[in-house]
């Protein structure tokens, strides 16, 4: 049953996303060359809504679905890894024109080519598992 909360949302979400035209290739390629504010007004729209909803989990001290208390932990200190890795993400994502999220919802639409980009995103996570030890954190 908690599959189907979480396949419905899925839905909604990429309901929303391609209405908005988030997953629009040519909408990314304005936004990457400071042509349209766009697809920056729906990343403000989502980093004011989720500050907003952190802080009334936090506030209102919500419990996640288990009944247990929901702790966002701080993040450590780092400078450089989180420049690099979005740097890295930035990159990936204006080559490609796509974020993680877009990707199933492209393949749901029916851009079959985009499985190339999901097997490249897959491989990057699981090169990542393998040298995450070795890196810098």
């Amino acid at each position: 049953m908690k599959i189907i909360k979480y396949l419905l949302v899925g839905f909604v979400f990429g309901i929303v996303l391609t209405k908005s035209e988030a997953v629009s290739w040519y909408r990314i390629y304005e936004m990457f060359q400071f042509q349209s504010f766009h697809m920056y007004g729906i990343i403000m729209t989502a980093v004011v809504t989720g500050v907003i909803g952190i802080q009334i989990i936090k506030r209102n001290k919500i419990k996640d679905i288990k009944g247990l208390p929901i702790e966002i932990a701080d993040k450590e200190p780092g400078n450089a890894r989180y420049w690099i890795g979005g740097i890295l993400f930035g990159l990936g994502w204006a080559l490609v024109g796509a974020c993680p999220g877009p990707i199933y919802i492209l393949i749901g639409a029916g851009f079959w080519s985009v499985f190339i980009v999901l097997f490249g995103a897959l491989l990057g996570t699981y090169l990542y598992g393998v040298f995450k030890d070795k890196l810098p954190h």
